[in-house]
């Protein structure tokens, strides 16, 4: 399988979601605002690789984009701060922008979406303007094969991207895409309902981990930094 060419395609699509700005339905926005007064806004289409929803979140973090993009790539504190996970595990290293994480979700609907785990590629790539696209795949690896513990989701493309907010460029404009196959049998109603807090809640996450997990500035911009994949659960 050759993960760097997924990796790429995967990151170009997801640009692609960022720049196609018709077709989306707010579904839900936030009850506070970040700095700026940006409410973090959920929107949704439905998807043209499944049966379900590709979802659109935006918001504003006090952060600037090269902090940002690497504390959502590296994958050592995440589950401290992302509510919604279980474990994550980058399982293998393919280079500094390329990685295989394994992911296990909490339930969440009060129990009734049961855990899931996921086996996605993660990629990071850099953009002129200070943008950060970080891609998210669902994919084989050998040795992780599906078990009888967890029903394995599918990530369809999805992924953050980072970029400085216009009116002030210490802060950033974060946009989430999640296009996620829960797998099993769920009703979709269950994850339309349940899916867009769950993912307000993860911006929520994302702004007081960052609080908690101060990092330093990122050396030169190498072309070569870090982050992270998203998920949501079922």
């Amino acid at each position: 399988m050759d993960y760097k060419a997924i990796a790429q395609q995967s990151a170009e699509q997801v640009l692609a979601y960022n720049q196609d700005l018709s077709g989306w339905k707010v579904v839900k926005t936030s009850d506070f605002y970040f700095p700026f007064e940006k409410k973090v806004t959920v929107s949704s289409k439905a998807s043209k690789l499944f049966q379900g929803n590709l979802y659109r979140i935006e918001g504003v973090i006090p952060e600037l984009p090269a902090h940002l993009s690497d504390f959502l790539y590296k994958s050592e504190h995440r589950v401290s701060w992302d509510k919604s996970l279980k474990a994550f595990n980058m399982i293998h290293k393919i280079d500094s922008d390329t990685l295989i994480c394994h992911t296990i979700t909490q339930s969440f609907a009060m129990g009734s979406i049961s855990p899931r785990d996921f086996i996605d590629l993660v990629h990071i790539k850099h953009q002129d303007g200070n943008m950060d696209i970080i891609s998210t795949r669902s994919v084989e690896f050998p040795g992780y094969p599906p078990t009888s513990h967890y029903i394995r989701g599918y990530n369809h493309p999805s992924g953050y991207v980072c970029s400085p907010l216009k009116e002030n460029p210490a802060y950033s404009k974060l946009v989430v895409f999640v296009q996620t196959e829960m797998k099993g049998k769920l009703l979709a109603s269950v994850i339309e309902k349940s899916m867009p807090s769950n993912l307000v809640s993860f911006f929520l996450n994302v702004k007081d981990g960052l609080k908690i997990h101060k990092a330093p500035i990122p050396a030169l911009r190498s072309h070569h930094s870090m982050h992270s994949a998203v998920h949501k659960k079922k």
